[in-house]
């Protein structure tokens, strides 16, 4: 398993565990609030770090690249994020993950488009795996608690936030992999950041915002989840897409479902039925065939 891979599945398990530990918290902070938290702690651990590694020196971005990264965080970080959460308060989790299992589709449609990037017959194979694994583990039975017209709206701007999501991290996938690497995904979290901020004042919810953070919250619960969301799990994240093909890694992070599954009963004692075994056998076997074992 070359190192790429092991970023992007290490990937996966940070991010499960960090929603885990947020739907511990029982999710006090409303859904910007609590990203907006994430992303500021991101990108206060990322200024150190990316001092202690690549020095005080800023490397030299052209003006494009410059403009392309900070498009990418608008895109993938502020606006993507901002409907993903829309459109998870619409249909709920269950709905939203099997929408979210487009993006791997997606970053595939676009890296053969405008990346040049081929699947083998075995990697399809394996993505294809991975993918009925996903919708096992995501696809809940009871469906009438929500309202259809919520539904259809949900099911539309989820496709539009995870199809946000697929161009942001496409369009940096060259300046990743020819530009320090934590300088550019430091500028990515600046320009998704900024854009919450914009948005905010925009909206006039500044004032909002600021007494929802002061309210009593599970701040220990809510620190941890935001390291291992917005700062590890970034980091995994973009190493694996740095090293290897931006559709390989993709699918990789799609196992974070099944991780999800697994902490959820081993944390939080929710139960793991046949259906759920099923789908974390046949994304986890997707896997071992993407990786050639």
């Amino acid at each position: 398993m070359a190192w790429g891979e092991v970023f992007a599945l290490s990937s996966a398990l940070a991010w499960a565990l960090a929603v885990v530990l947020f739907r511990r918290s029982g999710e006090t902070l409303p859904a910007f609030e609590l990203n907006l938290f994430k992303n500021c702690l991101g990108f206060a651990l990322m200024i150190p770090t990316v001092f202690l590694f690549d020095g005080l020196n800023p490397p030299s971005y052209t003006y494009t690249e410059l403009g392309v990264v900070i498009t990418s965080g608008l895109i993938g970080i502020a606006l993507a994020d901002t409907l993903y959460f829309r459109a998870l308060n619409l249909m709920g989790a269950s709905r939203m993950g099997i929408v979210a299992s487009l993006f791997s589709p997606f970053v595939i449609l676009l890296s053969t488009v405008f990346l040049g990037e081929r699947f083998g017959s075995w990697q399809w194979l394996g993505f294809l795996m991975v993918m009925g694994g996903v919708v096992l583990v995501t696809w809940y039975g009871h469906r009438s608690t929500i309202n259809a017209e919520n539904v259809r709206k949900g099911v539309i701007i989820a496709v539009i936030s995870v199809f946000m999501m697929a161009v942001g991290i496409v369009m940096v996938k060259e300046i990743l992999a020819n530009r320090p690497f934590l300088w550019t995904v430091g500028l990515r979290l600046t320009g998704g950041i900024v854009g919450m901020i914009i948005y905010m004042l925009v909206r006039g919810q500044w004032q909002r915002v600021i007494q929802n953070f002061r309210q009593p919250q599970p701040w220990g619960t809510v620190v941890f989840a935001s390291f291992l969301g917005a700062y590890l799990a970034v980091i995994l994240w973009m190493a694996g897409y740095r090293l290897i093909d931006a559709s390989v890694a993709s699918v990789l992070n799609s196992t974070n479902t099944a991780f999800i599954v697994i902490l959820a009963w081993w944390i939080l004692n929710e139960q793991i039925n046949r259906r759920k075994l099923i789908g974390i056998s046949l994304t986890l076997g997707g896997v071992m065939v993407m990786l050639g074992f």
